[in-house]
């Protein structure tokens, strides 16, 4: 005898997942910039240097000289040769006043008034050393730099920002399915 048995046949629910992804942008545009650099003021002050050479001593040791020159040594010489000349009478006659004193002052004049001095000899340097004069200052420079900012302008530009959302969408691919069939339900009896 066959006994009746119970068929169940399930099928199991299946989802479907469609994912679309988002989508992000960004873009940083570069900043507008505008950058000047001013030229330094610079301001420099010089007093030129000085140079001073006087000749005059050396042209007179070559007996080069101007006339007014001349003329005053000429003169300072004959005033001196004239302070001597009289200081040398002024002895001479003291020495005669007292000539009753010891001495012989007649035959010392005599030799003293005939000849001239002796010349020396020797190397003289035309003209002498250091006759010329010479003076120098040196130039000064004073520098002053005064340096400018620079001049910067800076626009930065807004970040472009754009965003699509992504979604997700759910169905039923397959539903769940149970089936349920009873067998030798009604069977024949043997």
């Amino acid at each position: 005898m066959k006994l009746p048995q119970i068929r169940m046949t399930s099928q199991m629910a299946q989802i479907h997942i469609q994912q679309m992804l988002g989508v992000q942008e960004i873009r940083q545009p570069k900043a507008d910039m505008s950058i000047q650099q001013p030229q330094a003021d610079v301001l420099i002050k010089m007093t030129p240097a000085k140079l001073h050479i006087d000749q005059t001593k050396a042209w007179e040791d070559m007996n080069l000289m101007s006339i007014s020159r001349r003329i005053e040594k000429f003169a300072q010489e004959g005033y001196q040769a004239s302070l001597e000349g009289t200081k040398r009478r002024a002895e001479q006659g003291r020495e005669l006043m007292e000539i009753e004193h010891a001495g012989k002052p007649l035959v010392q004049q005599a030799k003293e008034n005939a000849f001239d001095d002796m010349k020396r000899l020797g190397v003289q340097f035309i003209p002498s050393r250091f006759a010329v004069d010479i003076t120098y200052i040196p130039a000064e420079v004073k520098i002053d730099v005064k340096p400018n900012k620079p001049i910067i302008k800076a626009n930065p530009q807004q970040v472009k920002h754009r965003y699509h959302k992504g979604n997700v969408f759910v169905d039923m691919q397959q539903y769940a399915q149970l089936d349920i069939d009873v067998v030798h339900l009604f069977s024949e009896s043997v």
